[in-house]
């Protein structure tokens, strides 16, 4: 489909509802979620961050640029502790007794990479990706994925007006600021990777054009364990494009009893508001990306990447790519954790979670991830930590 003719509507920045709405009426299976509640934030049951919430509210234009590390736009490093107990507490008052996983989706919002939730139906994976939406006040494009789901599906399609004559580009789902692809690994190859590019750049070519995508943009994927019925396995490049996977679990005994006294987590979804904006996030995560980080830890990150690569029962151990999104996610857990700086600690937090999917193992199936995270704690061993 060739034209010396394209139209080319204004697809980037956070228009979401102006030409990415139109994706809804695309081929994709997709919904959008959005808080318009004003109701109190719930409380916290459990919360690991030192720093407790910011009852005030993080938009306040009173709280913001009070730090000493700002951003071009005034937000300091103090505004993004504050955002990430704010942001943290939002997703936990909704994903209750799993406050690890919640840890770890804040860490990747904060430090703008996609998710990988690997787990099996029902736990609340759906519902965690949700939250993250709502709390940033962004809107969420859903995509579930089938064997029958096809690329223009994901990233949008060319339709021919006939009464303009031209070629006009319809976005796809992938062009909303959080995009929650469900059962990622029920989709064919040949559809997972139309996200390679769009994960990577933050783009999308279509007909021999490029699209940018909104910023933030945040890839929230769910994937079920891959030895169940009608699963295609990720390939080692698109695992490589989560900065972080993670798994829920099951809640313990009291805080299942209380979900389903509760009818789930939809209740506390719907009351949800948000603790900031997508332009406040992403001057956000460009101070989290900018945070301080010595030599030491640098060296210490990329040390236990390099042995990932000679480690026992690996085949392939982390690239380059895995030793900067480990520091990208240490920065960002020092945020989560209420610290402007990074400490060793941070990398060894954060370490299963960056590497243990991208590493392949010996095992396959279903206990490859578990296999991956075996190795990481042998490396977080074996490795020396620098003293402070």
């Amino acid at each position: 489909m060739a034209s010396s003719s394209v139209a080319r509507p204004s697809v980037a920045g956070g228009t979401a509802e102006g030409t990415a709405g139109r994706a809804a009426r695309g081929a994709a299976s997709v919904t959008s979620a959005r808080s318009a509640s004003e109701a109190a934030s719930r409380p916290v049951t459990q919360a690991p961050p030192p720093r407790a919430p910011n009852t005030a509210g993080t938009t306040d234009a009173g709280t913001i640029g009070a730090g000493t590390i700002a951003s071009a736009s005034g937000v300091t490093a103090d505004d993004a502790v504050r955002v990430a107990a704010d942001l943290f507490a939002n997703i936990s008052s909704v994903v209750r007794g799993t406050p690890y996983a919640c840890a770890i989706a804040t860490t990747s919002v904060l430090a703008g990479g996609h998710l990988l939730i690997d787990d099996v139906p029902g736990v609340g994976k759906t519902m965690l990706a949700k939250a993250v939406a709502v709390s940033i006040g962004a809107r969420l494009a859903r995509i579930q994925g089938h064997p029958d789901l096809l690329p223009s599906d994901i990233t949008g399609i060319s339709i021919y007006n006939q009464a303009t004559d031209v070629w006009e580009f319809r976005p796809g789902p992938v062009f909303a600021h959080v995009v929650l692809f469900d059962e990622l690994n029920r989709t064919p190859p040949r559809s997972q990777a139309a996200l390679l590019e769009a994960m990577e750049e933050r783009q999308v070519s279509v007909d021999g054009e490029s699209w940018p995508l909104p910023h933030p943009h945040l890839v929230l994927a769910t994937q079920n364990p891959i030895d169940q019925a009608g699963t295609y396995p990720l390939v080692e490049s698109q695992m490589d494009r989560f900065l972080l996977a993670t798994r829920l679990g099951y809640p313990d005994a009291d805080t299942e009893t209380s979900l389903a006294l509760s009818h789930g987590a939809q209740p506390r979804l719907s009351d949800l508001r948000p603790v900031c904006s997508p332009e406040l996030l992403a001057a956000v995560q460009e101070v989290v990306s900018d945070l301080t980080l010595t030599n030491d830890v640098a060296r210490y990150a990329v040390s236990i990447v390099r042995a990932s690569r000679e480690a026992p029962g690996v085949r392939l151990g982390g690239s380059p790519r895995a030793a900067i999104a480990l520091l990208a996610a240490a920065r960002a857990n020092a945020v989560v954790r209420g610290r402007t700086y990074v400490l060793p600690d941070d990398v060894k937090a954060v370490a299963i979670s960056v590497l243990a999917h991208r590493l392949v193992t010996e095992s396959s199936g279903a206990g490859a991830l578990e296999s991956g995270a075996a190795a990481v704690r042998h490396l977080l061993d074996a490795v020396p930590s620098p003293r402070p």
